[in-house]
C-alpha cells in the first residue's frame, strides 16, 4: 500500500498551519515557513518535503533563495508559476521590511549602524546601486538617497546631482554605500576614485564625507574604518 504523504494525515500539530496556531510562529522549522507559503506540494511529496528541496539547493539561506527567478524556481518538481510567484512575494514582503526597519532615521555612530541600514537595500541584487546617506549635525539620517543603478561591475555616480540633494537636505554630512554583486569586498580602483572626488568636492561645501561602505554577501568594508577617508 502506498505511504500517504499528505500534510492532512500528520498529527495536527505536526502541520506547520496547526503547529502556527498551537504553538506559535517561533516554533516552526524554516522548511515548515516555506510550505505554508507553497500551500501544498505534489503527488509524491509534502509541501514540507518539497520546502526543505528548496531550501538545501539554496544552501539553507534565504537570501540565496532570493536571488531566484520565476524560471530558476519552476524548475523544481511540484513547483509552477503560482507557487514561485508566492515565493518571490513573501520574500520581497521581507526585503522591503527591512527598509521601513531602516527609515526610522536613527543616529550613526559607526560603519555597523549604516551596515545595519543600508543591508535591506543593497543585498540579493545582481546588479550594482549607489546610495548616499544625509546626516545632520548630531549625525541623524534625515534622507536615504539612490544614486544610481548600474551593471554587474559598475555604475555611475552623478557627483554634482549627488551634492545637490545634500544641500538640499541641508546635510552637514554624507555617507556613500555601494554593493559589490560579485561578493568581492576589495575596493576597485574606480571605488577609491569616485570616493576621493566626493571627498574633495564635498570640501568646497563644508560638506563632511564620514564614510564609503561596500557591501556584498552580509559583509562590509569601510573606507573610514580602514583609514582610507
Amino acid at each position: 500500500m502506498k505511504e500517504n504523504n499528505s500534510i492532512k494525515s500528520w498529527a495536527e500539530d505536526d502541520r506547520p498551519r496547526e503547529k502556527l496556531i498551537l504553538k506559535g510562529k517561533l516554533s516552526l522549522s524554516d522548511a515548515e515557513l516555506l510550505a505554508i507559503i507553497l500551500g501544498s506540494g505534489s503527488r509524491d511529496e509534502t509541501a514540507v518535503d518539497l520546502a526543505k528541496r528548496i531550501l538545501i539547493s539554496s544552501n539553507n539561506n534565504w537570501n540565496e533563495l532570493a536571488k531566484l527567478s520565476i524560471n530558476d524556481l519552476s524548475k523544481f518538481k511540484g513547483i509552477g508559476e503560482a507557487k514561485a510567484i508566492n515565493i518571490i512575494a513573501a520574500l520581497e514582503i521581507s526585503h522591503r521590511r527591512l527598509k521601513q526597519q531602516s527609515l526610522e532615521k536613527p543616529m550613526i555612530t559607526s560603519s555597523k549602524d549604516v551596515f545595519g541600514i543600508m543591508s535591506g537595500y543593497v543585498e540579493d541584487l545582481a546588479f550594482e546601486e549607489f546610495w548616499a546617506i544625509f546626516l545632520n549635525r548630531a549625525n541623524k539620517v534625515i534622507s536615504i538617497y539612490k544614486l544610481s543603478s548600474g551593471g554587474i561591475h559598475e555604475t555611475t555616480v552623478d557627483i554634482k546631482l549627488l551634492l545637490k540633494n545634500a544641500i538640499e537636505n541641508l546635510a552637514i554630512g554624507l555617507i556613500l554605500v555601494h554593493n559589490h554583486p560579485s561578493g568581492n569586498l576589495t575596493p576597485s580602483t574606480s571605488d577609491k576614485q569616485i570616493t576621493n572626488k566626493i571627498n574633495e568636492a564635498c570640501k568646497l561645501l563644508d560638506i563632511k564625507l564620514l564614510d564609503h561602505l561596500i557591501i556584498a554577501n552580509k559583509e562590509f568594508y569601510s573606507f573610514a574604518d580602514e583609514g582610507i577617508i
